[in-house]
């Protein structure tokens, strides 16, 4: 496994390190002990699966609120992504910035989620699926969200007239 650190503090983009044969690829997706040597706590306590059949679909953006908020390990294993993660911890360095990361199922690259920063997708091709690894389990009560196109944060979303639900559509403007 590759991990490399992004310029928000926690956020990391990590890619398999494939060893391939005639029978195909075998690698490892998460190693406690990877992550530990990148300061990186992370113990998966629930997976998650996103099935998305329309091209342009928008999740987000979510996290959960204290005091169980989520870290969360996030890849898409078919089709592809536009994945951004947004800064919500006060405090941070990065607090309201937000970075996007291509992930598909060519590059194999997974994005690790911090407590604390919302996340969401829009994805960019049909039939995309995204694999997530939670370090909270869902708690409803304490889910909460960022409108995609909150003036806040400007985010460049690729596809500007993206497949919403109604919630994501309807959170009201975050107020730092």
């Amino acid at each position: 496994m590759i991990v490399t650190p992004t310029r928000i503090p926690g956020v990391h983009v990590v890619e398999m390190a494939a060893h391939a044969d005639t029978r195909g690829h075998f690698a490892r997706t998460y190693c406690r002990e990877v992550f530990a040597q990148h300061a990186i706590a992370f113990e998966p306590m629930q997976c998650n699966l996103s099935f998305n059949p329309q091209r342009g679909t928008l999740r987000g953006l979510h996290y959960q609120d204290a005091p169980y908020p989520d870290a969360k390990l996030v890849r898409c294993t078919r089709g592809a992504i536009f994945d951004v993660v947004l800064d919500l911890r006060h405090g941070s360095p990065s607090h309201g910035e937000w970075l996007g990361f291509d992930l598909s199922e060519q590059n194999g690259r997974a994005l690790f989620v911090p407590e604390g920063c919302a996340h969401g997708f829009q994805t960019l091709t049909p039939d995309t699926e995204l694999f997530y690894m939670m370090g909270a389990a869902y708690r409803p009560e304490l889910a909460r969200g960022v409108r995609w196109d909150d003036p806040a944060f400007a985010i460049a979303w690729p596809i500007a007239s993206p497949l919403l639900s109604e919630r994501d559509a309807t959170y009201p403007d975050h107020r730092p």
